[in-house]
């Protein structure tokens, strides 16, 4: 990611959760957001073969209120910042076994803006005072997502 793009990533966290994220932290951040992406599209896979579709499309994706309402607060931050290409770039399409619609595509930056808001928010919940993530704080997140998503 070149420099321009971790100092909007940066930004987004600052703007996100008040949260002061490291170069390292962005390869870390760039991990979550691909595996979680991973996740969604594998069960969104099963969802698209149980409905007897060889594509998968948008209602396909298991994307809770929660997420949405994450998906929403990112829209309004992206507004200022402008960091969906970025997120865009950094967020991995996988092979899958089916196809991804184009509608599906065009939503995947927004979902994982809406991660990296969600991520952001997880560490003030866990730790309401933090400021700058450390590794047992990142891994923490992780653990929670791994729940839940």
């Amino acid at each position: 990611m070149t420099r321009f793009g971790v100092h909007k990533i940066q930004r987004l966290f600052r703007k996100a959760a008040e949260l002061d994220v490291d170069k390292a932290d962005i390869a870390r951040y760039q991990d979550f957001v691909n595996r979680k992406l991973y996740d969604m599209l594998l069960i969104a896979e099963a969802r698209a073969r149980a409905n007897g579709n060889l594509v998968i499309e948008p209602q396909d994706l298991p994307i809770t209120k929660g997420l949405q309402e994450s998906v929403q607060a990112f829209k309004r931050i992206d507004a200022e910042l402008e960091v969906t290409p970025i997120i865009d770039h950094i967020a991995g399409r996988p092979p899958l076994d089916i196809a991804i619609s184009y509608e599906t595509d065009e939503h995947f930056a927004e979902i994982a803006g809406g991660l990296s808001y969600a991520l952001a928010k997880t560490f003030v919940v866990l730790q309401p005072d933090l400021k700058n993530p450390q590794t047992r704080h990142w891994d923490q997140a992780f653990r929670m997502f791994d729940l839940l998503l």
